[in-house]
Parts: structure tokens; C-alpha cells; sequence
């Protein structure tokens, strides 16, 4: 008997997500509020991939009771997947395991509180081994064990081996250091807005992106940071709290309701769009989630971009702006931007975001190669996409390759806006203890 059990609880590991997504598909935890989720995954995997319920009373009858909603989640889970057998949805769960094995541990130092080498330093005193600056990608790859690496494209990027868990670290408890894919750093490194800016997040939460862009403004200007989710903007305060992030005020509103002509926005000059979208780039994904969305919730998700992204535009003093998705469709990336071009081509031009990067955007129009994607094969990140836009006319002769901090590393934006001189003197850090 106990050798029967440990199978059926090894089993039902095995199939542990695809469980879970059974369960809330199927609303089974909802209905029956008492039931423990761990006895629901080992209940639902007897019924519907083991060998039959084997116990009695009570539970077997919930059980039976809930088959036909069970079964019918499971055919949907077949469907989205384009599988037929259940074994298949493993293999699914498998390749996603394997892409998110390929990226590594990323960590952005939280320059508001710290500097890259104290946090270096910290490590080392917890064990590590600092191999410096990598060089190549293939370089994140190998890393192993207890050994870390400083990034070879964003300056404040500690890379670590893919299994590190830095959850209960006291630099990410105390706010010193962010866990953020290097794609998701992106976005605000390429923004680069100079201390003093007055900065848009439209749509913020949970406001890893929004900590980013303080720090990059070393808390001197303004930040308007927007999400319309209550629960999303308690989430952001706390985190922005704890990474020290002041000057930044939160606003619980649609960000296509905030008038551009509100004086409050006027010295607007930078924005940061990351809207809703598929996150199909994600690698982190279960099989139960939407991978691969319709062609009707494609569609509808790239008109609320272009809407929202066309909205972003019309603030009147508005020099550059960032469009970026953790999605890997064209139609919610360089279909997005070639349609918001041709409304406002004569006003904003596409720039080369990062000319270092490896990967650019797909062929869907001319000078879409411009744009910037990543991936877990080619960058060893999330799948993302990147599009920076700069006002045209007076002030636009800024060079339209980015960032500066490509060739040399400084801080981002220093030196990139007209009439902006490149800060040569850093200000001294608090040292981690």
C-alpha cells in the first residue's frame, strides 16, 4: 500500500499544473470550499488520468459529482494545446520547463539604494563567485552553481545561474536588488529619461518597470505611474516602498481617460507604454494558459494597443516614447507600430532601439528592423518586444541609434537628450552591511 501511494503521489506531481488548471478551469475549489487543493490534484488525477477512484464515501461521490465539468475542461485543455492524448499535454509542460531552464537568474541592482559593487561584494561575502563582466551570451549559459556574472549589455544586470532562488535574500527583502528579467529591464533602460524628467508608466503594475525608471532619474523629477486595478496599485506602493522609489505619484485610472492637455502633464517628455497583451513570451507559462491565443482575441488585443499607443502620442511635449509587449505575435508588435506610423509619421519616427542587439523586428514593414526582440533561445530572456519613437522636427537631430549606454555603459539617457552633458561624478551610495 505505501508503495502504491508514493506512485500515485509521484503521478500525480507529474501532472501537478495541469491539475491546478483543471481545477480552476473547472471552478472545482470554488464549489466545494472545503476540499483541500492537494487531495483535489490526487481526486482529479485518479479520476481522470489514474486508474480510477479507489477510495470511498464522501470524497469519491464529490468527485463523480464534478467528472463531466472535469472532462470537459480537460477536452478544452486538449484543444488549445492541439493534442489528443493526455500524455501530450506533459511534453507541452516539458518544453516549457525546458525553455524557462534556459534562462538565467537576472538581478538589477537598485542604484537608489545601493551600488553594483557593494552588491558584488555581498555576495561574495555570502559565497559566491563573481566571474566579471560576461562577454557572450554562450558565457550566461554556462553558469553553474554558486557563480554569477556581471551583464554584457545593461550595466546594473547581475546574472545568475537559472535555479538560483534569491526570494528570502536580504538584499531583495530589504529592496537593495530586484528580481526582473533582463527583456523586461529593457523598456526604461531604453527610455533613458535625464534626472529632472517628468515620466509617464501608462500602464505601470506591478512596477518593476516604474522602480527602474526612478532609479534611472535618481529620484529627481516626476513619475506618473497608472493602473486601473486597485489591487495592482496596493501592490505597486508596497513594492516601490521597499525599493526606496520617491516622486513618483500613483494613479488608479484607464490611462486612455487621462486628458493629454491636463496641465499636470505638460512637461511630459517621456513615456513608458507596456499595455495589456498576450504574454506569450513568457516562458514561465503553465499548459493550462493561453499560449496561443485566437485570431478574434489578437485582433482585439492590438486595436486597444494602437488605441493606447496613439493616445501615449498626443501629449503635447512629449519627446520619446517606449512601446514593448511580453508577447511574440506581429500583430501585437510591428503591426501595432507600422499602423500607429502611418497616422503619426509626420510628427514621430521609428529609431534603431539598441544596435548591438542581436535580435530585430520581423520584416512587416520598412525599417522594422529597427525594433528589438528577445527570446530564450537567442538571448536567454522572456520573449519581448521593444519599439522606441522620438519626436521628429526640432531637437530630433539626437542620434537615432540607442541606447549610448550600449558603447560605453554610462548611465542611461546621460548625454542623450539635446543640450544634455553626461554626468561624470556618481553620487556615494549606502553601503549594504
Amino acid at each position: 500500500h505505501v508503495r502504491q501511494l508514493y506512485a500515485l503521489v509521484s503521478e500525480t506531481l507529474r501532472y501537478a499544473s495541469v491539475l491546478e488548471k483543471l481545477l480552476d478551469g473547472a471552478a472545482l475549489l470554488q464549489a466545494e470550499k472545503k476540499l483541500a487543493p492537494q487531495l483535489a490534484k490526487v481526486l482529479v488525477y485518479d479520476l481522470l488520468f489514474g486508474k480510477g477512484l479507489k477510495c470511498g464515501g464522501r470524497w469519491k461521490a464529490l468527485a463523480r459529482r464534478h467528472r463531466p465539468r472535469l472532462e470537459a475542461e480537460l477536452a478544452r485543455m486538449k484543444v488549445r494545446h492541439k493534442v489528443s492524448r493526455n500524455e501530450d499535454l506533459l511534453a507541452s509542460e516539458k518544453a516549457v520547463s525546458a525553455a524557462a531552464s534556459q534562462v538565467p537568474r537576472y538581478v538589477r541592482v537598485n542604484t537608489l539604494k545601493t551600488c553594483v559593487d557593494d552588491v558584488i561584494d555581498f555576495f561574495k561575502c555570502q559565497g559566491y563567485a563573481y566571474l566579471g563582466k560576461a562577454a557572450t551570451v554562450e558565457e550566461l549559459k554556462a553558469l553553474s552553481g554558486k557563480k554569477f556574472l556581471l551583464d554584457l549589455h545593461l550595466p546594473e544586470l547581475l546574472v545568475f545561474p537559472s535555479q538560483t532562488d534569491l526570494h528570502d535574500n536580504l538584499l531583495y527583502t530589504s529592496g537593495h536588488i530586484i528580481l526582473q528579467d533582463k527583456a523586461s529591464c529593457l523598456p526604461a533602460f531604453l527610455l533613458g529619461p535625464v534626472a529632472g524628467s517628468h515620466v509617464i508608466d501608462a500602464c505601470a503594475a506591478p512596477g518593476n518597470k516604474t522602480s527602474h525608471l526612478a532609479a534611472i532619474l535618481k529620484n529627481k523629477g516626476q513619475i506618473f505611474a497608472f493602473d486601473v486595478d486597485p489591487k495592482r496599485v496596493a501592490t505597486m506602493n508596497t513594492l516601490l516602498t521597499r525599493a526606496g522609489v520617491t516622486g513618483c505619484q500613483l494613479v488608479q485610472q484607464d490611462f486612455l481617460t487621462v486628458d493629454p492637455g491636463d496641465p499636470k502633464y505638460s512637461r511630459v517628455t517621456h513615456i513608458l507604454l507596456d499595455p495589456s497583451c498576450s504574454g506569450s513570451g513568457m516562458v514561465t507559462r503553465g499548459p493550462g494558459e493561453e499560449v496561443a491565443p485566437s485570431a478574434e482575441r489578437l485582433q482585439a488585443l492590438a486595436a486597444f494597443q494602437r488605441r493606447v499607443l496613439s493616445h501615449a502620442l498626443s501629449f503635447p511635449a512629449l519627446w520619446r516614447l517606449v512601446y514593448s509587449t511580453c508577447s511574440l505575435h506581429r500583430e501585437e508588435n510591428e503591426d501595432v507600430v507600422q499602423a500607429v506610423l502611418q497616422e503619426w509619421g509626420s510628427t514621430f519616427r521609428l529609431v534603431t532601439a539598441f544596435p548591438s542587439w542581436p535580435c530585430r523586428g520581423f520584416a512587416a514593414f520598412s525599417g522594422a528592423e529597427r525594433c528589438l526582440r528577445a527570446s530564450p533561445a537567442e538571448t536567454l530572456t522572456h520573449g519581448f518586444f521593444v519599439a522606441v519613437l522620438e519626436r521628429c522636427g526640432e531637437g530630433a537631430a539626437a542620434p537615432s541609434s540607442l541606447p549610448a549606454a550600449a558603447k560605453g555603459n554610462p548611465q542611461p539617457g546621460e548625454g542623450t537628450e539635446p543640450g544634455a552633458a553626461p554626468k561624470k561624478k556618481k553620487k556615494k551610495k549606502q553601503r549594504v552591511k
